[in-house]
């Protein structure tokens, strides 16, 4: 629990979120917005899966000010989807934009009827022929579609995981809870006076 808490103390809190440059401006709609800060099962549903898709979509440097929005609209938790937009990183950004435009263009062709594999050499022609636009259309519309689908995947994941880990926790807290019952009735009968 403490490594959690030390992971979340640099994410916006209702107490920090007036430290944050962008989201300041919104730090009293913030404070007064009680599920920006609910960890209960619909706004955090809404955030896995919101954040996920937003950390994959190509907007990156405006990922945190887009997820206060989508959390306002939404009505989502803030630190959870804020935290999923460190997934793309100065690190993980061209990994991860790639493999989205792999899969986005894979999409775009496979129902276009083509054979859906990557071709640069057809990128290439495109931009040689003057036709940049058509080839940043095709980039930007790969990397949206790829994106919403690896975001929607991720999403996935994150809500497995997160599940069995509040199975886990709910599971192995209570059968703490109930040997800690058995050790204390156990010492009681251990120290009670013999013949009592």
């Amino acid at each position: 629990m403490r490594r959690l808490k030390r992971v979340l103390r640099v994410l916006p809190r209702r107490a920090s979120i007036s430290r944050y440059p962008v989201l300041k401006w919104f730090a009293a709609t913030a404070r007064r917005s009680w599920f920006l800060w609910s960890f209960k099962r619909g706004p955090l549903l809404r955030a896995i899966y919101l954040g996920s898709i937003l950390s994959v979509l190509p907007l990156f440097g405006i990922q945190l000010p887009l997820s206060l929005g989508i959390c306002l609209l939404a009505r989502a938790n803030l630190p959870v989807c804020a935290a999923l937009q460190f997934i793309t990183n100065p690190f993980t950004i061209v990994p991860v934009y790639g493999f989205t435009y792999l899969v986005g263009h894979y999409l775009l062709h496979f129902f276009d009827g083509e054979s859906g594999g990557y071709d640069p050499s057809a990128a290439l022609a495109l931009v040689r022929s003057g036709e940049v636009l058509s080839a940043a259309g095709d980039v930007l519309g790969s990397l949206v579609l790829g994106g919403l689908v690896v975001g929607l995947a991720v999403g996935v994941v994150v809500d497995l995981a997160w599940r069995l880990g509040a199975w886990e926790a709910t599971h192995f807290g209570a059968r703490y809870r109930r040997l800690r019952e058995r050790a204390a009735a156990a010492r009681a009968r251990d120290e009670s006076p013999p013949g009592s």
